[in-house]
């Protein structure tokens, strides 16, 4: 096999977002993270959904589809169930996976498919010139707004938990390196990664700048937080350890953390299906060859 370079992950199109947008320091960290980790291009596909965000898979020398608003995420499922051994990555936004795409953001987790979801989240809709996202606070007024945020702000980590997602971390798009890492534990993690990635976007929001985040980052596992959550732990220690996620989780202002929130050991919807498809993944769709599925053990299963 041909050794690969960093610049091997990089398409010739140059990316055209503001100056100073966080998109080019995720852009960076993911084409670090797939060439450390040795992906092969040909089998490493990208999917993206609606705004700034997703463009990423045009600058990116790896398969790329841009799907629809909120719909990033059953696209991608999708491939990789139809071909368990591609590596997939999903992006978007935070008003393409938690405004339209808030019930495919849920539905995802209740799946565990192994891939990683990438959300860039600056708090606005910056293609549509600034309109307020589903994180900006209640009351907060960035500039690009005529009067302050009518509606709460959503918490991606506390949703992402609560639908069941296995791996859950947050990054900041301009610690390119410490997001890079972020990503390559979410690419090796077995089951469905969510990556929230805090960003700022100096077009619209003057808010949440990059001044106003350097001073409250830190990093969680700096600090001797434990994510990993093993199969058969205690009622107790798992009560424990689900209380723990929800205060760092909720932590917002003064001190912001980063880090890896959330690493369960659930099999994975692959894994799941063997049941129904005993040659899966050995045989598995994109092949052209059909499995025999079991569909008395699904009338059974779902009988009432």
């Amino acid at each position: 096999m041909v050794e690969l370079k960093l610049a091997d992950y990089k398409a010739e199109k140059q990316p055209d977002w503001c100056p100073g947008c966080g998109d080019y320091g995720i852009l960076s960290a993911l084409q670090m993270a797939l060439f450390e980790l040795k992906k092969d291009p040909s089998q490493t596909v990208v999917f993206s959904g609606i705004g700034c965000s997703a463009k990423t898979p045009h600058y990116l020398n790896v398969y790329g589809v841009h799907t629809l608003h909120g719909r990033v995420l059953p696209v991608a499922q999708g491939a990789k169930l139809a071909n368990p051994h591609l590596t997939v990555v999903a992006v978007g936004g935070d008003g393409d996976g938690l405004g339209i795409g808030a019930g495919h953001f849920v539905a995802a987790g209740r799946r565990n498919v192994d891939m990683l979801y990438i959300l860039y989240d600056n708090e606005v809709y910056g293609l549509t010139k600034g309109q307020a996202g589903p994180t900006l606070g209640l009351g907060e007024k960035t500039k690009s707004l005529p009067k302050p945020n009518p509606q709460g702000r959503l918490n991606p980590l506390l949703l992402a938990f609560a639908a069941g997602y296995t791996w859950i971390g947050r990054g900041y798009a301009y610690d390119v390196k410490g997001l890079k890492e972020l990503i390559k534990e979410g690419l090796n993690h077995r089951g469905l990664a969510f990556l929230h990635v805090l960003q700022p976007c100096p077009t619209y929001n003057d808010l949440h700048t990059k001044e106003w985040f350097a001073p409250r980052l830190y990093r969680l596992q700096e600090e001797g937080y434990d994510p990993h959550v093993p199969q058969g732990l205690s009622p107790e220690e798992l009560d424990r350890k689900m209380a723990l996620f929800q205060e760092k989780a909720l932590e917002w202002g003064e001190r912001i953390p980063v880090g890896v929130f959330w690493k369960a050991e659930v099999p994975t919807f692959e894994e799941r299906l063997k049941a129904y498809l005993p040659r899966y993944p050995e045989v598995y769709p994109a092949q052209g060859q059909r499995e025999a599925l079991d569909l008395e053990g699904l009338l059974k299963e779902f009988a009432l």
